[in-house]
């Protein structure tokens, strides 16, 4: 019997109204949302607010990409990448600055993560994942899988998922949507690049990769064009002679061996494209957000569009093994809808997909443009699906009925949340072998059907196994480390704010605070104390060592807290809260800073810059640290903060549109800034996202500033304090440069993190050579000191470090 909503939200303390958007939302049931422990329904609760979470995140990601202009060319990573390549092969020396410079001469993903012969160590979290769209499985072998993963390119495992390794390192900076195997030559795979399913704005790609041994990867030539930037979905014929790609632009089709020309089949955007698996002259097709579907019996010549009733949104489909002549549908609608077609992809009838309650089943949440998956690849019975959204639903009746099977807070016991991906083993048989495969925002999982959401009530772990066995493909935004004790966090997107022990290793990363992480910073005082951030500012504290999850809500010292008398979230009154956070003025991921000379005082970035001199000052629901307002808005969020050293007067801001300020008196309480660079013989040009800015620690008078954009004067440099600026001389790529480190001990080592890669100098930044391991061809967000060990942030390929203290 479902619990009813009244009974359910009496012992949640919450609203009628708040349960029914949290089940909406979360695409879940009421006996879900009945175990949800306290802290993951507060989470849950928070998330209402931001109901576009993933393309925000895109858009902060595009946003450091753009010129001054506003623009970003087509083909600018691919520019960006061919340019470190060509750097690399011209380098003769072995290291710069440390760093490993000299050409590999193995390719990569001999050795696990590329590291085992490198001066770089990757710290991980080899247990955390990222988000994976598409998985394959050799048939010959089922323990050898290819994961697509959206930050870190194409991983595989040759042991089932006990270990993975990344193929190439160039894909490692491309976000791989999709991945599609020939089920005539199973060792020719093909990965297709640019996240095409939130916006215009999203993740443009490199055109289709391939190989055909597995291991060796090159870029298909004829895909790299503007056609090709958002490839969706790659479907190959039975026979393996045709190649479709569902893109941003449309159909495309190659029926070549060499996969040297394509033509435009369908001129509409197009998320998901399927062959019958018997029949390579039958196909189907679905849109990205343009509620239809299409099919083709010419083998993808020409496409007719199928008849249903009204639609909406996105579309994904799925032929029937047991029976190709049925496909069903996965339609976006407002929280998921299932349809049935008996003919072949050619009419669509509405399947009812009731959920427990007898009410129809929102398994898609509130984001089916995101996640949604389906699949129906029972090669004994046409009536078993399998939908995901934000959890996993099945169906024994062709979709007439729905029930869970997995539980996203349960995660990694079950399988996680935001499910993009469902492909089954190559022995599945539905008697002896029940296996599934399951990509989603956690990284890779298996499933057996005959298991999972057999227990009475949630959650449904049973069955289920995470496979993120050092699948390091975790998209940190940001990070910071205590010295003393060798702990380092990281803001991670989707993942939370996640904590690295060295006494624990690399598989054994904890979650401190959940949700979407952002900036970091660490008390050097007191390993004991450490800060993160959800989004748009939202600061929170940790005060044990990183060790666990927050389980109170009462870690913002932002000003947020959970409110036990309403049962919800709440804003303490000014001045116990930034106004820039409370109203979402800040950046979605917004920098803020401990003062290195005065652990206590914190300044963070919105609008205006406010400082709070008493960060560890004890949290209640009326009171917490002080915030006050040190600089009003230049009309620009801040994008960068520095304070010169132990010198807390001097303090730096830069902006998202490059603006650059600097006061001298930072500690008054109205300091006085001044706007550098506008002027005078060698001003500071860059008018577009201010990423990074580094005071010299022997010298506050130089200053490098980084700056987003696919252009190559993305490094200024001052040496008198402001007056005069010049860019760097040579040896950068034409791409974003996030971060700048200066060796504490060698002032001439200048080290730089880079949407691919890092990049090193020993002469003061006039020349500059690129790393050629550990973090190569990943956009490398933050670069951090542990001492003299540099620590790379990296926004794919989790953290990476290397000892500088013999240079």
């Amino acid at each position: 019997m479902p619990i009813p909503d009244e009974n359910l939200a009496r012992d949640k303390n919450i609203s009628v109204e708040q349960l029914h958007l949290l089940r909406e939302s979360r695409g879940t049931t009421n006996d879900s949302l009945a175990g949800l422990p306290e802290a993951a329904l507060r989470r849950a609760i928070r998330r209402i607010d931001y109901p576009d979470m993933p393309r925000l995140r895109a858009q902060f990601r595009l946003e450091q990409q753009r010129d001054d202009d506003g623009r970003i060319a087509p083909d600018a990573l691919i520019a960006a990448v061919s340019s470190r390549d060509r750097l690399l092969a011209d380098a003769t020396a072995p290291s710069i600055a440390g760093v490993p410079v000299a050409p590999r001469t193995s390719p990569a993903g001999e050795s696990l993560a590329g590291l085992s012969t490198s001066a770089w160590e990757w710290l991980g979290p080899g247990n955390i994942g990222g988000r994976t769209r598409g998985i394959v499985v050799d048939p010959a072998d089922p323990s050898r899988l290819w994961a697509a993963s959206a930050g870190g390119g194409v991983w595989a495992t040759v042991d089932g998922g006990v270990t993975w390794t990344p193929v190439d390192d160039f894909l490692a900076n491309l976000a791989c949507a999709c991945i599609a195997m020939d089920p005539s030559e199973p060792t020719r795979i093909y990965a297709g690049t640019g996240e095409g399913f939130s916006n215009a704005d999203a993740v443009r790609g490199a055109g289709i990769f391939q190989t055909s041994d597995g291991v060796h990867w090159s870029q298909i030539s004829s895909t790299a064009t503007p056609d090709f930037q958002f490839v969706n979905r790659i479907a190959v014929s039975p026979s393996g002679d045709v190649v479709l790609a569902a893109t941003g632009a449309g159909i495309f089709r190659s029926d070549d061996a060499t996969r040297a020309t394509w033509s435009q089949v369908l001129a509409v955007a197009v998320g998901d494209v399927r062959f019958d698996p018997a029949d390579g002259t039958r196909a189907v097709g679905g849109a990205v957000d343009g509620a239809e579907a299409w099919f083709s019996r010419d083998g993808g010549n020409t496409w007719t569009a199928a008849t249903h009733d009204a639609w909406s949104g996105r579309v994904e489909l799925a032929y029937a093994s047991a029976d190709p002549a049925v496909v069903y549908a996965s339609v976006q609608a407002t929280n998921g809808e299932i349809w049935r077609s008996d003919d072949g992809g050619q009419t669509y009838e509405h399947r009812k997909a009731l959920g427990p309650d007898g009410m129809p089943a929102p398994y898609l949440g509130d984001q089916g443009w995101y996640g949604n998956s389906i699949w129906a690849g029972d090669p004994t019975d046409r009536d078993l699906v399998v939908v995901g959204g934000i959890n996993l639903w099945r169906s024994q009746d062709g979709g007439g009925s729905l029930a869970e099977i997995s539980t996203w807070w349960a995660a990694p016991a079950s399988a996680h949340a935001d499910n993009h991906a469902i492909v089954s083993h190559p022995a599945y048989d539905g008697v002896t072998n029940h296996t599934i495969f399951v990509g989603n925002d956690g990284g890779v999982f298996t499933g057996d059907l005959a298991t999972v959401g057999a227990e009475p009530n949630p959650p449904y772990t049973a069955g289920w196994t995470e496979l993120d066995n050092n699948y390091g493909v975790t998209q940190f935004y940001a990070g910071a480390g205590n010295v003393s004790t060798g702990k380092i966090i990281g803001g991670a997107q989707d993942n939370g704010t996640l904590c690295f022990d060295p006494a624990q290793g690399t598989e054994q990363w904890t979650t401190i605070f959940g949700g979407d992480g952002g900036w970091c910073a660490a008390d050097p005082t007191d390993p004991n104390v450490f800060y993160g951030e959800y989004v748009f500012l939202n600061i929170h504290r940790n005060t044990d060592g990183g060790t666990t999850d927050d389980t109170t809500g009462d870690r913002y010292i932002s000003g947020q807290f959970w409110n036990e008398a309403i049962g919800r979230w709440d804003w303490k009154p000014v001045p116990f809260q930034i106004p820039d956070a409370f109203s979402r003025q800040a950046l979605f991921i917004a920098p803020f800073l401990l003062d290195p000379a005065q652990p206590a005082r914190m300044l963070a970035g919105g609008l205006q810059l406010w400082r709070t001199d008493d960060a560890k000052r004890a949290n209640t629901p009326t009171s917490g640290p002080r915030w006050a307002p040190i600089k009003p808005s230049a009309g620009s969020a801040i994008s960068a903060i520095t304070v010169a050293g132990t010198d807390s007067d001097q303090v730096w801001v830069g902006h998202r549109n490059g603006m650059v300020f600097r006061t001298t008196n930072g500690t008054a309480a109205a300091p006085t800034w001044q706007r550098v660079g506008v002027s005078g013989p060698s001003p500071l040009t860059p008018q577009r996202y201010c990423t990074c800015i580094t005071v010299d620690p022997s010298d506050p008078d130089t200053v490098y500033v980084a700056f987003g954009g696919y252009l190559s004067d993305n490094v200024w440099v001052t040496r008198d304090g402001g007056v005069d600026w010049s860019p760097p001389s040579s040896g950068l790529p034409t791409a974003p440069v996030r971060a700048v480190a200066i060796h504490p001990r060698r002032r001439d080592r200048i080290y730089l993190g880079t949407e691919v890669g890092v990049f090193a100098s020993e002469d003061d930044g006039a020349h500059w050579s690129p790393a050629n391991d550990g973090p190569a061809n990943v956009s490398v967000d933050q670069l951090l000191w542990m001492g003299e060990t540099l620590t790379a942030v990296t926004h794919g390929r989790g953290m990476f470090r290397i000892d500088l203290s013999g240079v």
